[in-house]
């Protein structure tokens, strides 16, 4: 027997949420976001159930690309910071990856490094995240300097990213939506503004090409729902199980420091989890896992390899019992709000221990 900790990974649920994706923006093309190992659920599980349903997959370096490539898959792959130095377009343009522009340096990098195979660009513009992008009085003369470039494709496309869809009141998405239309969207290829956020609640957004991120694992971009409000499915399901069962006496103490102690004789139950392996350290108190069809409160602080949970009421749960810790029946979101974080950073931090099934 193994250790019970793992992740199962529906993959029902992926195609669900692409689905629906499909149907929020219909006739869009989808770039699948799956860097970060496809947001922690495991490029080996998402890349064969996407491949071919998608237009393309994005990541944030050609090492994730070149995972992409090693699954097999043949389809377009964009780079979203695109290469970090100038022998990577030659690789790059051999696979037939994408390469996003949004630096001066990178251009002089591609007009300095003669190709063999054309590269297909998408110029990045900064319409407000203030993070990586030319301005959007700078496009039409980095246009113009990468259309002289016999290597570069004749196919250029044009990007730019939100910074507050997740909260679609905020002012700042109009004024990036009226900076982006500042931009003369004619004479490039495809346009691509819409990530997970936008996709819901900008529909005029959507242009050519949508980007889905987190929504396609399953998990709401908002603070204020989650996954199930949007008619989504989570597809990372993590789970443990019960190593020991036993009786704590009245004000017995549990865990480091003691922060939790009985009231009464209490059952204690162990489960086989902890922030070794991703799940969150610092949670509110009476924060939920699933056993047996109820939820079950942690109590204590988390170990490394362990958490306490409460069974007082629950006198029949035996060691062994599976424990969900996010997944069909605990809302990823739920976990995240109780750890002060967001839904994203609980998939991405899973360990390399925890297995997949």
């Amino acid at each position: 027997m193994s250790r019970p900790t793992r992740l199962i990974i529906d993959t029902h649920a992926l195609v669900h949420n692409l689905k629906k994706i499909q149907e929020f923006a219909p006739q869009k093309k989808i770039i699948a976001m799956v860097k970060a190992n496809a947001y922690g659920c495991g490029l080996s599980e998402v890349i064969p159930t996407l491949d071919g349903r998608v237009y393309a997959f994005g990541v944030a370096c050609i090492e994730e690309a070149l995972d992409v490539r090693r699954l097999g898959s043949r389809s377009p792959c964009v780079l979203f910071q695109g290469v970090f130095s100038a022998e990577e377009y030659v690789l790059a343009a051999a696979q037939g990856f994408d390469c996003v522009l949004h630096q001066p340096h990178q251009v002089q990098w591609l007009l300095q490094t003669p190709l063999k195979h054309p590269l297909k660009v998408w110029l990045k513009v900064n319409t407000g995240m203030n993070r990586l992008g030319f301005r959007p009085y700078e496009i039409p003369r980095v246009m113009q300097t990468i259309k002289t470039c016999s290597w570069v494709a004749p196919q250029i496309n044009l990007m730019t990213h939100f910074a507050c869809a997740d909260e679609p009141w905020r002012p700042e998405n109009q004024q990036q939506m009226d900076a982006f239309a500042q931009i003369n969207v004619q004479e490039f290829s495809h346009i691509s503004m819409a990530n997970s956020a936008a996709i819901m609640s900008f529909p005029d957004t959507h242009a050519d090409v949508v980007r889905p991120g987190i929504m396609l694992y399953g998990v709401s971009p908002f603070a204020d729902k989650i996954a199930r409000d949007l008619g989504l499915l989570p597809v990372m399901n993590f789970v443990s199980a019960l190593s020991a069962v036993y009786e704590n006496p009245p004000q017995g103490q549990v865990g480091y420091s003691g922060t939790w102690k009985s009231e009464r004789t209490s059952r204690i139950g162990i489960v086989a989890v902890g922030y070794g392996d991703g799940y969150p350290r610092h949670i509110e108190a009476n924060t939920p896992v699933w056993i047996q069809g109820a939820e079950v409160n942690i109590i204590g602080r988390v170990s490394m390899d362990m958490l306490a949970v409460d069974l007082t009421n629950h006198p029949h749960i035996q060691p062994g019992t599976p424990v969900e810790l996010w997944g069909k029946n605990i809302a990823v979101e739920r976990i995240a709000q109780k750890a002060g974080t967001s839904g994203y950073e609980l998939l991405c931090q899973i360990s390399e221990r925890v297995r997949h099934r």
